[in-house]
């Protein structure tokens, strides 16, 4: 930032790290933004002796590499064009058009290197009010990105205290423009929206609003508060929300692992044999999840970690007698009838149970 001030630019901090400092809560990237063009932006890394990486460059973003820690610094723009999905920006030289196209006024604080904050768009007020507010009218901001109507309730997961009644509205108005969307953007934000302290009332809203219907077909959100009731003293796990709320996540593109937890949350077995086949971990998270959409209490723990710590006494060469399929077949039977005596079978028991 000194280096854009010597060199007779503006510099700040923006979006969501000046939006963090002020709430007092970790600061993770940290993106800065100035008048000055990309070009010149590298010239003044070069003399400095900084490595410059024009990461982004067609919309005006270089990042600076300092002592080995990557900075995006990004011209002022505003958007010419956009289709919903991607914009079509030129270079502005006005910090307050360059806040006029983000997308919460939270969002658009920012704040020089001597920390005093400029706030274009009345962002100040909505954050000390934990109030997530567009920028301008709703339905312009949605159809420039429809991402936001996701973003609209992500925030509103980790930041607001209660949804703009406008915001609202627009996001289940244009809600359809969700189909638009890549599943890769629409699984990044559903992630980071269940991964919020208590995402329930934001999820809430979008299931009265349909929003919720559009990425998740199926899904019913009741059960996600009485989870996170359950889950007290346990770090959030966007999974086994996901998990709890049902439906399709065919739109979210699950990565393998992914998809193979989900499923293991979702299994119905036996505590013993959840611990078994999953570890305690999983299977806890599976016994959440029964609970809360049983609305009983969390059932099974100890017979979950008893499984999981459990290990199965018969091998193939405990069957001489047997070959080939026989054998596979056999240990089956004998693994499932163990499952369900929660492994209190003593040895000769189990091998009865290999003759069916």
């Amino acid at each position: 930032m000194a280096l854009l001030e010597d060199g007779g630019h503006a510099a700040h901090a923006v979006g969501g790290c000046v939006r963090d400092a002020l709430l007092g809560v970790p600061v993770h990237d940290i993106d800065l933004t100035t008048d000055a063009r990309p070009e010149r932006v590298i010239a003044l890394a070069e003399t400095a002796g900084l490595r410059a990486v024009p990461t982004g460059i067609d919309h005006g973003t270089v990042t600076l590499v300092v002592d080995g820690a990557p900075y995006e610094v990004t011209t002022y723009r505003r958007d010419v064009e956009t289709d919903g999905r991607r914009a079509v920006v030129a270079f502005a030289d006005d910090l307050s058009e360059d806040a006029r196209r983000r997308d919460f006024t939270m969002n658009a604080l920012y704040a020089d290197r001597r920390g005093a904050v400029t706030d274009p768009v009345g962002g100040l007020p909505d954050l000390e009010a934990r109030h997530v507010r567009f920028i301008g009218t709703p339905e312009n901001r949605i159809r420039e990105d429809y991402l936001r109507i996701l973003r609209f309730f992500r925030f509103n997961a980790w930041y607001g205290a209660d949804l703009d009644a406008d915001g609202l509205a627009a996001c289940a108005e244009l809600a359809d423009g969700i189909d638009r969307l890549s599943r890769e953007r629409v699984g990044h934000e559903m992630r980071r929206l269940l991964a919020a302290p208590d995402p329930a009332p934001a999820v809430a809203s979008m299931g009265h609003s349909g929003v919720l219907w559009r990425v998740l077909p199926g899904a019913e959100w009741a059960a996600l508060a009485v989870l996170v009731h359950l889950e007290e003293g346990l770090a959030p796990d966007w999974l086994r929300r996901l998990a709890v709320l049902g439906g399709d996540p065919a739109g979210l593109r699950l990565s393998r692992a992914e998809a193979k937890r989900l499923a293991a949350i979702r299994d119905d077995a036996a505590p013993f044999a959840l611990g078994h086949a999953h570890g305690f971990e999983t299977a806890r998270g599976a016994l959440l999840v029964r609970a809360a959409s049983l609305g009983m209490p969390v059932a099974g723990l100890d017979a979950a970690r008893a499984g999981a710590d459990a290990t199965f006494p018969l091998r193939a060469r405990d069957l001489p007698d047997l070959q080939g399929p026989e054998v596979g077949a056999a240990l089956a039977r004998a693994k499932a009838a163990w499952l369900a005596a929660e492994g209190r079978m003593d040895r000769p028991t189990l091998l009865e149970a290999t003759r069916g």
